[in-house]
């Protein structure tokens, strides 16, 4: 089988609630192979699930701030964490975020 290409217009896409936390909504954008590409909307001071990382996951803040891994981070800044690594107490701040990821399918929530 000849390796694909898969595109989405996020602009054109409806934000959707996400299962697993609420204060949160989500948009799923391309994934390939066993990478998942998608934009997080978090409602002001939101907690997200504690989890872990099955492989490496990056995100680019593009609204907001966030505390990631104890660190408050802000529109424009990226994190990148290594396999095995746990997300606690991931925050949004006072005025929400937004932010693009990139992660391995298969993150466990603790």
């Amino acid at each position: 089988m000849k390796p694909q290409y898969s595109f989405a217009d996020s602009s054109s896409m409806d934000w959707e609630q996400y299962e697993a936390a609420s204060g949160v909504e989500i948009k799923k954008l391309p994934q390939a192979n066993d990478q998942i590409m998608e934009l997080y909307r978090f409602l002001p001071n939101t907690l997200f699930p504690d989890h872990q990382h099955k492989g490496p996951e990056f995100i680019y803040l593009l609204q907001g701030s966030a505390r990631v891994d104890g660190i408050w981070v802000y529109a424009g800044w990226a994190s990148a964490a290594e396999t095995g690594t746990y997300d606690k107490n991931f925050l949004s701040g006072n005025k929400g975020c937004v932010f693009l990821t990139i992660y391995t399918t298969g993150s466990k929530y603790v």
